[in-house]
């Protein structure tokens, strides 16, 4: 009888080890190459001011701040920092806000109902953190600019109460933002961060509130040979391109042809090459190698709008935004 029990405990404490390993250690292994690309820090210098951004290709990333996250084998998506990405080229952040503590008034980056966090062992990382290597980083390359993409992520507190705290920060740091409703040139963005909001107006905050960047969940699998699609904003259209629960070969299908798509001008296409595939939790690591490989080979005049990825490296930011020249 005791050697039974022993048993059983020995196999319980095997599968908490081969759990952690599994959900936790070997995340920590999933690294891209940070071979530095010259001049991706400064790349927007070569382009004349009176472009629209949405005529610029620009390389973005999905679920930016998660190079270090909670249970990283669903929701690792990223294994550069923040600053890393700003440095490699990439100028579009996809940035998740949860509620704040109570009595704080810093909101935490999250993806999903996961925080984000400093290091593996580290605090949350909170929005003042993620704001400051965005500040840093355009004082040191005036001639760029950051779309900083908000989502309100997993918790009940009204987007009104969100937008006044992410609005505080932009008042403390007013020369370093460009509030706006439409879409601006790069000439007026540059050195500053454009704030794009994936919410609605409810705090009535009107240009100040950002730009509209609205779109229906895509995570339908009953037609998978859906790819971009066409969203008004009132002032532009947006396109876009987030079927995230396709596997490999759906989700490239998909992509590729999303890149196809018409637009007027001052219409913007937002392609995400990101997924977690077709199982209920998926494992954005497995599929961003296949993906990120098939775009690294594609033809550059095959490359439009803005492109978002997971696991970015130096090199493929060097790809999308080589493609403006």
């Amino acid at each position: 009888m005791k050697k039974t029990v022993r048993r059983v405990i020995a196999a319980l404490l095997a599968a908490v080890l081969l759990f952690a390993l599994g959900f936790f250690l070997l995340p920590l292994t999933e690294t891209v190459r940070r071979i530095p690309v010259k001049g991706s820090a400064d790349w927007m210098k070569k382009l004349p001011d009176d472009l629209l951004l949405s005529d610029i290709l620009i390389p973005g990333t999905h679920d930016s701040a998660t190079r270090y996250v909670q249970l990283p084998w669903f929701s690792k998506c990223q294994d550069l920092s923040i600053s890393e990405q700003l440095e490699a080229g990439y100028r579009y952040l996809d940035i998740r806000l949860g509620d704040v503590e109570k009595g704080a008034d810093d909101p935490p980056l999250m993806h999903g109902f996961t925080k984000c966090k400093t290091g593996p062992l580290g605090a949350a990382l909170t929005l003042d953190q993620v704001l400051a290597d965005c500040y840093a980083f355009l004082h040191q390359h005036p001639s760029e600019t950051v779309l900083f993409a908000v989502k309100h992520e997993h918790d009940d507190a009204p987007v009104e109460k969100v937008q006044g705290q992410l609005l505080s920060f932009a008042a403390a740091r007013e020369g370093s933002w460009l509030l706006t409703d439409t879409i601006p040139t790069l000439g007026e963005a540059r050195g500053r961060l454009v704030l794009l909001r994936r919410w609605e107006d409810e705090a009535g905050l009107g240009p100040d509130a950002g730009i509209p960047l609205l779109w229906a969940d895509q995570r339908s699998r009953e037609d998978t040979g859906l790819a971009a699609a066409e969203e008004p904003q009132g002032s532009y259209t947006l396109w876009v391109q987030d079927r995230f629960k396709y596997d490999t070969d759906e989700k490239w299908a998909a992509f590729t042809k999303g890149l196809q798509t018409e637009r007027s001008e001052g219409d913007v296409l937002l392609s995400f090459l990101s997924t977690n595939g077709s199982a209920a939790y998926g494992h954005p690591w497995k599929y961003a190698g296949a993906l990120n490989e098939k775009l690294a080979a594609l033809r550059e005049s095959d490359l439009n709008g803005w492109i978002v990825v997971d696991f970015a490296t130096p090199q493929l930011a060097q790809k999308i935004y080589e493609a403006n020249y």
